[in-house]
């Protein structure tokens, strides 16, 4: 039987760590609540502009009056890759590491052996996984998770785009967790450039549409596309961040749960253990009594 110091101890132990986990869902509750509200404000914003753009470039036979949609030989690829800064976060991190890993080698294996393929990590994780692998990262951006906000994620944006329009990459894809609800979160791969002909062109044909651009053509593309590709980065992080938090609330109570169960186990064992050493107690005192008499 174990030793009733070592099971005392043991308990103790689960208790103040359920303690821990209890709290740790709390704060993960309360930081969800408000990164839905930012993720549920901004879909519907992203999703219009993006109609807006749609709609302007449907009836645009020349895909030269917008940069953003140029296709080339994909020779250089950067991967830009969400995770969170912290862990107990469930499989939120690996499933996006994983993700990372497969879409690699299914079509970009010959860019990374030929050294042009890099990863831009957006979070602490996604930097430490890649660094210490051996891949080419670019650690810049790396600390957007911490206190999230437009203006970063926008400079981050930017970046991404001059390089794009400059030559350095001629694909630039996202990988991050896009948020369904608190249970689940799904990886999500998205080409953000070149945009993709889906993305700039309704299904539905909309014939040879003859518009008249005030105050210019390039000045609403200019103006328009730009910053629908920055809102549509800032719109993944925000995706990203509502993901994290759900995983986490998600993790501390199967965790809490978990510790019940320990609990009942180990109070269960504490109690037998108690039982047999009274028992034992008992019957040398009775044994001793009987030799004392028979004495």
């Amino acid at each position: 039987m174990a030793n009733l110091k070592e099971v005392k101890g043991r308990i103790q132990s689960v208790v103040s760590t359920q303690q821990i986990t209890k709290a740790m869902k709390m704060v993960a509750a309360a930081k969800l609540r408000r990164a839905q509200d930012r993720i549920i404000q901004m879909r519907p914003y992203s999703q219009k502009l993006s109609e807006i753009i749609q709609n302007v470039s449907a009836g645009q036979s020349d895909s030269n009056d917008n940069p953003y949609s140029e296709e080339r030989s994909i020779e250089r690829v950067l991967l830009v890759v969400v995770s969170s800064d912290r862990g107990l976060c469930g499989a939120f991190n690996s499933s996006v590491f994983k993700g990372t890993k497969a879409l690699i080698a299914e079509n970009y294996s010959h860019a990374e052996a030929s050294g042009n393929l890099e990863i831009l990590p957006i979070g602490k994780k996604a930097y430490e996984h890649f660094f210490k692998r051996k891949y080419k990262v670019i650690d810049t951006y790396s600390h957007l998770m911490e206190k999230l906000n437009f203006a970063d994620a926008k400079e981050a944006a930017e970046m991404v785009m001059a390089e794009f329009l400059g030559g350095t990459y001629d694909r630039v894809d996202i990988v991050y967790n896009e948020f369904k609800n608190v249970a689940t979160q799904i990886v999500k791969k998205e080409q953000f450039l070149p945009i993709k002909e889906a993305e700039i062109e309704e299904e539905e044909s909309f014939g040879e549409i003859d518009y008249i651009y005030e105050p210019s053509k390039e000045f609403i593309f200019d103006e328009l596309v730009p910053k629908s590709l920055k809102t549509q980065f800032y719109k993944t992080l925000l995706e990203s961040n509502a993901s994290e938090h759900g995983a986490r609330m998600t993790a501390m109570d199967k965790a809490t749960e978990n510790a019940d169960e320990l609990l009942k186990e180990l109070r269960l064992k504490y109690n037998r253990t108690r039982q047999a050493a009274i028992t034992t107690e008992i019957l040398e005192i009775v044994g001793g009594a009987e030799a004392l008499a028979q004495g």
